[in-house]
């Protein structure tokens, strides 16, 4: 058999991921506040770009055209756009295809930053303002300069300030010391006596606790700032581990009180912050925005539309673009044209994106019809295999459109990964369950149990196996430690001693 050189002619078919194409799949799997800045990013890149202003159409049109393609001079090509479901031209390959998996952009945490908006300008009254409540809340400095303050007002002995801002370094951002006092005078070269009674004297600063070597110190300290450290309280701290297993009969004997004082002492501790360092610097808790709504019609069937505050609207400037590229150098022209194909991609990539995020939801709420008009209980088993073979979409889209976006309903506000849950067998070998419902069932048993015959994982699966659920002790036990309910054991210590 000779060796030779030949030519052989092969034809294969393969997606090539380009930049474009990643760019809509990062669309697809972004939520509106993330969208929208990564548009207004590509709106201070781009000069073809503008922004879509248009507020005279209600939301529910204003939902449904905001990402026509084009400029109010193409409203024709802009209805035959927004009708159609796939991109055109360059874009017709489709996001769904399997290749998709080979470019994850990660979640909300990699995406871009929510747009933060700019306060503005400063006006001699209060007429018009722009300026919101959150504007005028008191802004707190960071916690080591807080501590920091404390030490300079309440020490005027410059070792002993020297102690402090020792102490202040070595703080965790739980508010507790890092190092043993001991270590800490050797290291300083001090007696340990000043040590310990500086630091006593800066757990007393506000937050109230910090500096604490361990739990019952800080708790110790909170409640001598109350004047509640009483010696009942003392032994109480000093038998934390029995509180922990809710052994309250045996507290009751150790620290000398009955059930009523003992209730109150547990109410307190509670109360209590056992990381003080940890709750300072928190920033304020901001409110979701949902990236869909969904409300009743009038026929009682329902409506579901984008949110048209966060959903991110361009156009592309085709006016300014005819006034500019006659004009241009040749060099010019090839940024024109380049800045005029990104412009019309993105525009059909937030249009493509709009359409299979409304799809997608629809289906969701067709499935779970049920939860939507009686609750929980109701929910029924739902995988991505279930909406992608509804909506002719792959899997992976359907995971990218799920994530990270949030659906306002009349029950609340919900992220549209909670409705895909796995389904939990019938034991009449009838429909199957939702793990989530069953969950729901779980909490709702073990609520409603009296004192006098507190439910075991055992009992509870019976009575799930008596409703058709076939489930297992372990998951009932997995299923109960989600909900972080203890076992049943330290349920009938909790319950034995009368609220």
């Amino acid at each position: 058999m000779a060796i030779a050189p030949r030519l052989d002619l092969r034809q294969s078919q393969t997606l090539v991921m380009t930049p474009q194409l990643r760019q809509a799949i990062q669309l697809l799997q972004f939520s509106n506040i993330e969208a929208a800045s990564f548009v207004e990013q590509e709106l201070e890149r781009n000069p073809l770009l503008e922004r879509d202003e248009s507020t005279d159409l209600p939301p529910a049109e204003r939902a449904a055209l905001d990402q026509a393609p084009g400029t109010g001079d193409r409203a024709g090509d802009s209805s035959d756009a927004a009708r159609s479901e796939t991109l055109p031209h360059e874009a017709a390959a489709p996001l769904d295809a399997e290749h998709a998996e080979t470019y994850d952009p990660g979640g909300a945490g990699d995406g871009a930053p929510a747009p933060g908006g700019a306060g503005g300008g400063g006006s001699q009254s209060f007429d018009d303002s722009d300026r919101t409540m959150d504007d005028f809340a008191d802004s707190r400095p960071p916690l080591r300069d807080h501590l920091g303050e404390q030490l300079r007002l309440n020490f005027s002995d410059p070792v002993d300030r020297m102690i402090g801002a020792h102490l202040i370094a070595l703080l965790s951002p739980a508010g507790r010391l890092t190092a043993e006092p001991a270590a800490i005078a050797a290291a300083m070269n001090l007696p340990l006596e000043r040590i310990e009674a500086v630091r006593a004297q800066m757990m007393r600063f506000d937050p109230t606790g910090m500096f604490a070597r361990d739990l019952r110190e800080c708790l110790a300290a909170q409640l001598a700032e109350r004047n509640r450290l009483d010696p009942a309280m003392v032994r109480l701290l000093d038998n934390l581990e029995l509180l922990a297993r809710r052994d309250n009969k045996r507290l009751m004997t150790v620290c000398e009180v009955d059930a009523e004082d003992l209730i109150e002492m547990i109410a307190e501790i509670r109360a209590l912050d056992p990381k003080p360092g940890a709750t300072y610097d928190d920033t304020p808790i901001q409110p979701l925005v949902p990236d869909i709504l969904m409300r009743t019609g009038p026929d009682g069937a329902w409506l579901i539309e984008l949110n048209p505050d966060t959903m991110p609207r361009v156009l592309v400037n085709e006016r300014f673009y005819a006034e500019v590229a006659p004009k241009a150098r040749k060099e010019d022209k090839v940024f024109i044209a380049e800045r005029l194909a990104t412009a019309n991609w993105l525009v059909r990539s937030l249009q493509q994106r709009a359409q299979t995020i409304l799809r997608v939801s629809a289906e969701i709420v067709r499935q779970q019809d049920a939860f939507f008009r009686h609750g929980v209980a109701h929910l029924r088993p739902l995988i991505l295999r279930d909406i992608a073979e509804a909506v002719e979409l792959h899997e992976s889209t359907v995971s990218r459109v799920t994530s990270n976006k949030y659906i306002a309903t009349p029950r609340g506000t919900y992220e549209l990964k909670y409705f895909f849950t796995t389904a939990i067998h019938s034991s009449d070998g009838g429909e199957t369950h939702s793990a989530e419902a069953v969950r729901f069932r779980i909490k709702n048993l073990i609520d409603a149990e009296a004192a006098s015959d507190i439910l075991s994982d055992d009992t509870l699966v019976t009575m799930l196996r008596k409703e058709g659920v076939d489930i297992a002790r372990r998951t009932v036990a997995k299923y109960r430690e989600a909900l972080r309910i203890p076992n049943s054991v330290q349920r009938r210590r909790e319950k034995a001693v009368p609220a």
